[in-house]
């Protein structure tokens, strides 16, 4: 069931409320990524995806969205505790979605991507997306997370915590447990902007609560109840 429910997903046309496509002509958003094999993906220790899933322990039927893109990893972990769950390769999409001029639709981007009804989500795993956003589709993404969560929902997001850096790795995530994540750096490209507690907490304002989690590798967890 779980290998047909993959299936679906990766086969899902534009629009889908289960995978966004890639829309436009490939633009200058994001660097190309590259190749990935087993072999690239190290195990980590995760405390905020520990506290995710600690939020919804007990629960059944719950509905996941997950912006790293179908894999089977993330796919099987979710289904197998019982919940249902949504796939969009949210960075992928942002990189097809500029124009020849490496321009970004915001209207057209949003359109085909977090294009659900209000109130759909339990949780989202939103990893390191938010870094890769300038400044009006951050806010507008963030408006969109916010829209289409549930009140008390919970949203998981990685962010590098160094103050000063010129790039920064572009991650691939995969769950392994609920502690535990297999992580491989696919790229770097130059950061719209740093985030720190203080602009992370004016970035989720109209969010309920914030909890960070600062790891030794450099990277802060948040997560972020609606």
């Amino acid at each position: 069931m779980i290998r047909d429910r993959l299936r679906a997903i990766l086969r899902s046309q534009p629009g889908s409320p289960e995978f966004s496509s890639a829309i436009g002509r490939p633009g200058s958003a994001l660097e190309t990524e590259r190749t990935l094999r087993a072999e690239d993906f190290k195990t980590r220790h995760s405390n905020g995806l520990d506290q995710f899933f600690s939020y919804i322990k007990g629960e059944s039927g719950l509905s996941i969205l997950d912006l790293a893109g179908a894999n089977q990893s993330n796919v099987s972990f979710i289904t197998n505790l019982g919940h249902r769950i949504y796939s969009e390769d949210f960075l992928r999409s942002l990189r097809f979605a500029a124009n020849g001029d490496g321009q970004l639709s915001l209207d057209t981007f949003l359109t085909q991507n977090l294009n659900h009804p209000d109130a759909s989500f339990d949780g989202v795993l939103v990893w390191d997306v938010l870094e890769y956003l300038n400044a009006p589709l951050l806010s507008a993404t963030v408006q969109r997370l916010l829209r289409i969560t549930k009140p008390g929902s919970y949203l998981f997001a990685v962010f590098q915590a160094q103050d000063k850096i010129e790039s920064t790795p572009q991650y691939a995530f995969r769950i392994q447990d609920s502690k535990t994540l297999l992580v491989a750096d696919r790229g770097h490209r130059k950061p719209e902007q740093v985030f720190n507690n203080r602009s992370l907490e004016k970035l989720f304002q109209e969010f309920d609560s914030l909890k960070f989690f600062l790891a030794r590798d450099k990277l802060r967890e948040v997560i972020v109840r609606r």
